[in-house]
């Protein structure tokens, strides 16, 4: 089995009418303050193939209270950390073993050239993820903190260049630059 390492970039709210509808109201917001036209928001994930199996990696909200089933490593509160005691304002990240990404076929795939020992490093890096309070800036990183945050930092620590990786054409990824920020800091003190 070949290793592979995929980014997969799905278009915001792909299937969920709220998240569409909230987060169309975020970008406009964002871009009435910024000065600057609308964009397509996106959602990152990752799909990683080693000898050892297909595995997902993606920042979810927490359906159930089955987390094992999804190979979930963390949790963390959305919104406020006092909101976090309810489940519906909590997320999951999750290393999930022949795992489903809501959508993928909704979203734009760009396979990242990387070796075997950077896959593997990926996969072991994931139960190390921050996990600070989704929307927010708790990590004085410049951005929020959400599932863009998550695999940019995974990325950065793995030693991927992400400097290479283009979003989908008029796009963006809210809390991508946080998740390097954070990814920088910790491996300068490394």
């Amino acid at each position: 089995m070949n290793t592979a390492v995929t980014l997969l970039w799905v278009p915001l709210g792909a299937g969920q009418r709220v998240v569409r509808t909230s987060g169309k109201l975020f970008e406009l917001l964002s871009a009435a303050t910024h000065r600057r036209h609308r964009c397509d928001l996106y959602h990152s994930a990752l799909e990683i193939t080693v000898p050892d199996g297909r595995f997902t990696i993606e920042m979810a909200p927490i359906p159930d209270f089955h987390g094992e089933l999804r190979g979930v490593v963390t949790e963390g509160p959305v919104g406020a950390r006092s909101l976090g005691r309810l489940r519906t304002f909590r997320y999951e990240i999750r290393c999930w073993r022949d795992g489903v990404i809501p959508d993928a076929g909704e979203a734009t795939t760009v396979a990242l050239d990387v070796d075997h020992a950077c896959a593997e490093r990926l996969l072991e890096l994931v139960s190390s993820v921050p996990a600070p309070v989704w929307g927010r800036n708790e990590l004085d990183a410049g951005d929020m903190w959400n599932s863009n945050s998550v695999v940019s930092w995974l990325l950065r620590r793995a030693g991927v260049d992400v400097a290479g990786i283009d979003m989908p054409s008029g796009g963006r990824a809210p809390g991508w630059s946080a998740g390097l920020v954070v990814a920088e800091r910790e491996l300068q003190l490394a």
